[in-house]
């Protein structure tokens, strides 16, 4: 793997650029079956504990510790959840927008993979009363071609905030 990204005009670019894109339809609206169909079966879907630490440290993550740290059977156990009336963080639900930017595309460790970097602000809003909450995070993530199209192989987030603002994790970055 190299250091430096794929040009913005090469295709491989712009397909994950277009998925990423895509992916983000997808969670805004909710369509968590689908934004499923696009996960590899080996999956690992990642957010370390951002801690602040001094330079000198060598870590901003808790080694170990995660707000999540999910595989394809969880994944679609917190979607499957969502249907029932058990899913009180998210009823009614949350109206949502990922913005994403900043995509860098490189190429991965394993032929018909790329490792693509993204920032992704999320923007959420619940009921009447709450004020809209804000959720800035970095991604890692490796796409792998499955079946003709671009999957998700691996996601770490990581937030830019070590206290997070939002009342719960009930929702996909």
């Amino acid at each position: 793997m190299t250091d430096l990204p794929l040009p913005y005009t090469d295709e491989a670019h712009q397909q994950a650029a277009q998925w990423l894109t895509e992916e983000a339809y997808l969670l805004d609206r909710q369509r968590y079956a689908q934004w499923l169909e696009r996960m590899t079966d080996d999956v690992r879907y990642i957010m370390p504990v951002r801690v602040t630490t001094a330079r000198s440290a060598g870590f901003d993550t808790l080694a170990g510790m995660s707000h999540f740290d999910e595989d394809l059977f969880s994944l679609r156990k917190r979607v499957a959840r969502f249907e029932t009336e058990h899913a009180w963080t998210e009823d009614p639900p949350s109206r949502l927008r990922h913005f994403v930017s900043n995509v860098r595309t490189f190429a991965g460790d394993a032929p018909g993979e790329l490792r693509v970097e993204s920032y992704v602000l999320v923007f959420r809003s619940r009921g009447d009363v709450r004020e809209g909450q804000f959720l800035p995070a970095g991604r890692d993530d490796t796409l792998r071609r499955e079946g003709g199209g671009l999957k998700l192989a691996r996601r770490v987030i990581e937030v830019d905030e070590s206290v997070l603002r939002m009342q719960n994790l009930g929702i996909f970055l």
